[in-house]
């Protein structure tokens, strides 16, 4: 039974179409004759959706119950037994209630598929697996139903269903999306502009891997060999010479021309484990200049440098090569032609581009020249043992026990040769050879103890078994070479990997580096055990010829300076990395050069970190204490000078005040001291906060009864009141929280127009749990503040607008800010529909009891 065909419409976001993509191609189907059945179609009470699903046959949903509740899920095993062309299921992601045979609709679908039906679904981008992290960090929602990629990805047809975020926002405020006491909230919450944005990014990136992955099959299956130059793409060949940085730029350059354009850099490494004219230490830097430029950095395997690259090129669909002119003198061509003339000779559609740089022609040191394999002492002492001795030895026990023929004799001394080539290489073997063959020629080749030969046909067997033995004798011995080459090349492999582990678990960039390390001391004590070595010290000196300085150290007895160590590996000027215990091999070198150049990078950027983290206290601390100045001289005076004008127009003998004038001075007074104590409270609110020492008592508190309170300082006509008493209790210290909502409160009132009233509504947003919030909405009806401006208001001594200098010093949303957020909580602005600024507090909520309703998570999630 052939496999049904799935088709995916893929939603950027929530309230996009898909479902009513897919409903629209079911009823182009059915038009055309095609048996379509909708087994599962989740319309939301949304009309346009509902009404589009009639004239579909529908398979009932079978009734489930569920801890007391009633659940209507697809009924999987009708719609099997009902067998349509077509199915139709939507929600791919969707998790079915316990009692169901699938724990996830998914599963259903590939049932479905099995059984040779074909299948339409729909899905979210923001329900697949692999995007949950960042769906949450850009929403501030944890997606709890999901779809593994690989099912996604295995559909036969995806096509994506997108719109723009404010036609998406135009469809949810008229009411095609959500019902009308939900737009509010969903518009301030889930469906912000910038949210829509990054989801659609998101799902545009997603599905044109996925194209590109359908491009690169449909090639491969094809067998086309040429370039389809769908999207730029860049490959620039590196050796390790000193020349790499000037292609890699050079590279990137050429990529940024148009958009989207992709650069990769490749080495082609010899297989056969030749070092080859590049530097290990050139590579790493290389690598990390193309990875800092946007691009990738690949190593693959190849004898042939021109062949392996252009495979690379065309396996990636490539559209340029970028090349160095050759560092060769004109002597050494004699070795063959360079890569670049073999590469522009076989590029064929490929551009080539090849960048001339001032190491070209200037030499590039010896070619490589193929080494023998150490195989270590041991054996290689028992190889030439056997190689000299055995065919001697051989020779005498077949002269005592007669010879068996002069075949016989040549494949005994012939496994001679092979045996010593597994044993000690390739010269033990040839030596072997030689010898067996001398032997041969002189004990049983007539006339015998001769080493002349009477018989043409024996002179040709003794050639023949000569070249069949060092042949055999090759073959053996390299197969021998790559398997120690192999083992060794896993093992660097591992240990790189581990490497890369131990770098990318790094401490805080903050952390303090001289003498307590805890990182780079991981990575000493890794370099130790890797290269068994008794201690092993990275040190450091302030300038070249000054003292050495140990910044991290493992083992007893660190070498203190690299004369007292067995091994030194520099690393510019001032850093060496030295062990001590042993002499490595020049293999082992340049691995221990890898692990120098790491531990360099790593604390290039955490003191690069430092030093920035530092610099912008210090920016910061400037700027605070500037403003604070410009506050202190202009803002605090006005309070000031109308108090002292009071008191003295109060003192004055020649005035005679009645008791209504009297009590208007006195008033005024008041109400500059209450100015005074909360421009003054402001400022140590924010000092307390930039120097670290507000220290939150977290408890669990009713919001109902700390928001009363935060509305002494306004008038009671000018608020109006939704905190309902049954919201859940949430974290947060009750001082602390009154003092941020009073500013936010206050900022409100202060902006809204005369005879608006500013609106105070908190919502419980979802279940209260271990992800359960509290949501706080502060509502005006001012003249708002444009979005790329609602950051910049929460920064110290900031005001929006025309706002009076006598009305503030602009700390007010800073302060609440930072009271908010250390408690747990966040404070963000967004639009009030219809104008306005609307501040949203959200707090993390106390757990429920289990005995208190909630409503699902299906319901709280948007669809």
């Amino acid at each position: 039974m052939a496999r049904g065909r799935l088709r995916i419409y893929l939603g950027a976001a929530p309230g996009v179409g898909k479902t009513y993509a897919m409903l629209s191609e079911a009823h182009r189907r059915q038009d055309r004759g095609t048996d379509v059945v909708a087994g599962l179609v989740e319309d939301h009470d949304r009309p346009l959706t509902a009404a589009l699903a009639e004239g579909l046959e529908t398979v009932p949903r079978r009734l489930l119950t569920h801890r007391g509740a009633r659940f209507a899920e697809l009924d999987l095993d009708a719609l099997l037994a009902r067998r349509p062309q077509v199915a139709l299921v939507d929600e791919l992601a969707h998790t079915n209630v316990p009692g169901s045979r699938n724990a996830k609709r998914w599963q259903d679908v590939e049932e479905l598929l099995a059984a040779g039906i074909d299948v339409v679904s729909t899905v979210n981008i923001q329900h697949l697996e692999s995007l949950g992290d960042v769906v949450e960090g850009i929403t501030g929602v944890r997606q709890r139903e999901t779809v593994p990629d690989e099912v996604v990805r295995r559909a036969d047809q995806i096509e994506l269903v997108d719109m723009s975020p404010q036609a998406l926002r135009r469809r949810l405020a008229h009411g095609n999306v959500y019902a009308p006491e939900k737009i509010d909230a969903a518009l301030g919450n889930y469906f912000r502009p910038g949210n829509l944005t990054a989801l659609r990014e998101l799902a545009l990136l997603w599905t044109a891997d996925r194209v590109d992955e359908y491009l690169q099959r449909y090639r491969a299956e094809q067998g086309i060999q040429g370039t389809w130059q769908a999207r730029e793409r860049i490959v620039v060949g590196l050796t390790g010479g000193p020349e790499g940085a000037t292609l890699i730029r050079r590279a990137a350059r050429i990529a940024d021309r148009g958009a989207g354009g992709e650069l990769l850099a490749v080495h082609i490494a010899r297989s056969d484990g030749l070092s080859g004219e590049g530097s290990p230490h050139a590579l790493i830097e290389q690598r990390a200049l193309v990875e800092s430029l946007g691009g990738s950095f690949h190593t693959v395997l190849g004898d042939e440098p021109a062949a392996g690259l252009l495979a690379f090129a065309r396996g990636v669909n490539a559209t340029q090569i970028v090349l160095g002119s050759s560092r060769r003198r004109p002597w050494q061509y004699v070795y063959g032609p360079g890569v670049g003339s073999t590469v522009t000779r076989d590029s064929g559609d490929i551009d080539v581009h090849m960048v001339t740089h001032e190491h070209a022609a200037a030499g590039r040191g010896r070619i490589p020249v193929r080494r023998i394999t150490d195989l270590g002492r041991t054996r290689t002492v028992a190889g030439w043992l056997i190689g000299v001795a055995g065919p001697p030895l051989l020779a005498l026990l077949l002269t005592q026990v007669h010879s068996f023929g002069l075949p016989t004799d040549m494949l005994l001394f012939l496994s001679l040769t092979v045996c010593a080539a597994l044993v000690g290489g390739l010269l033990p073997a040839v030596a072997s050879a030689l010898i067996g063959s001398s032997a041969l020629n002189y004990f049983f080749t007539p006339p015998l103890h001769t080493f002349s030969i009477s018989e043409p046909q024996n002179i040709l067997a003794v050639a023949i078994f000569t070249a069949v033995a060092i042949a055999v004798a090759s073959v053996v011995d390299l197969a021998a070479r790559r398997t120690h080459q192999a083992a060794r090349s896993q093992a660097e492999a591992q240990t790189l990997s581990a490497l890369a582990g131990t770098v990318l678990r790094g401490a805080p960039a903050g952390e303090a580096l001289p003498g307590g390390d805890s990182v780079l001391t991981a990575l000493l004590d890794q370099v130790r055990e890797t290269f068994q070595a008794e201690a092993a010290a990275l040190l450091e000196r302030p300038d070249p010829h000054g003292p050495w300085q140990s910044l991290a150290a493992s083992g007893v007895r660190s070498p203190a300076r690299p004369e007292q160590a067995d091994v030194d590996v520099p690393v510019g000027d001032r850093l060496a990395l030295v062990l001590r215990g042993r002499v490595l091999p020049a293999e082992d070198r340049r691995l221990l050069g890898a692990f120098a150049a790491q531990a360099a990078v790593l604390l290039d950027r955490r003191r690069l970190a430092g030093e920035a983290a530092a610099a912008r206290r210090e920016a910061e601390g400037n700027r605070i204490r500037t403003a604070l100045l410009a506050a202190v001289s202009h803002d605090l005076r006005t309070p000031l000078a109308g108090i002292k004008a009071a008191v003295t127009s109060l003192r004055s003998a020649d005035v005679e005040w009645d008791e209504e004038d009297e009590a208007e001075l006195l008033a005024g007074i008041e109400t500059g001291a209450d100015r005074l104590d909360h421009l003054i409270n402001n400022l140590l609110d924010m000092s307390r906060l930039q120097t670290g020492t507000v220290t939150p008592l977290i408890q669990p508190t009713d919001l109902d009864e700390v928001v009363p309170y935060a509305l002494g300082g306004v008038p009671p006509e000018e608020v109006r009141l939704d905190v309902p008493e049954t919201l859940p209790m949430i974290h947060a210290d009750a001082g602390l929280l009154e003092r941020a909502l009073a500013n936010l409160i206050e900022n409100a009132v202060k902006y809204s127009p005369d005879g608006q009233r500013v609106l105070v509504k908190a919502d419980a947003l979802k279940p209260a749990g271990a992800d359960g919030r509290v949501e706080l909405r502060i509502v005006d009806r001012g003249p708002g503040v444009p979005e790329e401006a609602r950051e910049r208001i929460f920064a110290p001594f900031q005001r929006y607008g025309d706002a009076p200098r006598g009305a503030g010093v602009g700390l007010g949303l800073a302060v609440a800010r930072g009271f908010v957020e250390a408690m747990g909580g966040t404070v963000a602005a967004e639009d009030t529909p219809g104008g306005g600024l609307t501040m949203v507090v959200t707090l993390p909520a106390v757990d429920l009891p289990d005995h208190q309703p909630m409503p699902t998570d299906r319901k709280a999630e948007p669809v």
